[in-house]
């Protein structure tokens, strides 16, 4: 499949049309590559990191010409490029330099069906699923759903821990371990601005991430646990779910990248004496 038909699949999915007047989905750069044969390196933030893992794959001979990603490359409009300013100017430089192109699907990715919201709730297994809220008919930003049956807080945290394996899991209030939940919602990535809806959702805990002191103290007051397994934890999903939407379109090659980490380091202190 050629790259302009592998966009133009995706894009008849999760149409750039509906992304926010603040965001830039869709071609960040398109150095001439439409034509060729889709080779494609999937992740959440296209960083000179994956840029590196491009250019390495390629030294080995797997002819990658597509960074697909989740994040934006250029999220406000530029002044100037510089090929040494460590950021959007080397990406420019590495990308046509070695015909590379770098597409984004951001906020349109966010509301549709097997988008990053879609996918957090099939991993903790939601029934009766719909968005906390809609955009149009079947689709918007977040997930609210129920479990099968009541679990307990602590399960809740666990199922969280194992399935995402996030670095750092933080909640607010500090309830009983052994609350009942039984109604969810979930949102990838920055979700504090829909705690008033997801607080009207009926439900009783929001997974999402990049909460603040004072989103965490909103929440205990309108009674809702507020959950945060940090932002790349709740989106990176989204992206392995991509590599398999994209695989079954028989590509030439498409994996996800192993240097789209989450390069943050929390420090513990043991306990051991």
């Amino acid at each position: 499949m050629k790259i302009v038909d592998l966009i133009d699949w995706f894009e008849s999915w999760a149409n750039p049309d509906w992304q926010e007047s603040w965001d830039n989905s869709g071609w960040q750069i398109e150095p001439g590559v439409l034509q060729e044969d889709a080779k494609v390196l999937i992740c959440l933030t296209p960083t000179l990191a994956v840029m590196e893992e491009v250019i390495s794959l390629r030294k080995q001979g797997i002819g990658i010409n597509l960074i697909f990603a989740h994040h934006p490359l250029i999220f406000n409009p530029l002044k100037s490029l510089r090929g040494d300013d460590g950021c959007i100017g080397e990406m420019a430089q590495l990308a046509f330099s070695h015909k590379v192109g770098i597409y984004t699907a951001h906020t349109n990715f966010d509301q549709v069906q097997d988008g990053t919201a879609d996918v957090l709730a099939q991993i903790l297994q939601l029934q009766e699923v719909t968005p906390v809220i809609p955009t149009q008919p079947g689709l918007g930003y977040g997930r609210v759903g129920n479990f099968s049956s009541l679990i307990t807080l602590q399960q809740f945290l666990e199922v969280i821990q194992n399935r995402l394996c996030p670095p750092n899991l933080i909640f607010s209030p500090h309830a009983d371990f052994q609350q009942k939940i039984s109604r969810v919602a979930v949102l990838g990535g920055s979700g504090a601005s829909f705690i008033e809806a997801v607080a009207k959702s009926g439900a009783q805990a929001y997974l999402t991430s990049d909460c603040k002191f004072h989103q965490f103290q909103e929440s205990r007051d309108r009674g809702l646990i507020l959950i945060d397994a940090g932002h790349y934890a709740t989106e990176r999903p989204s992206c392995n779910r991509l590599v398999q939407k994209f695989d079954s379109l028989n590509l030439s090659w498409v994996k996800l990248s192993q240097k789209d980490e989450d390069f943050r380091q929390f420090f513990q202190i043991s306990t051991q004496s």
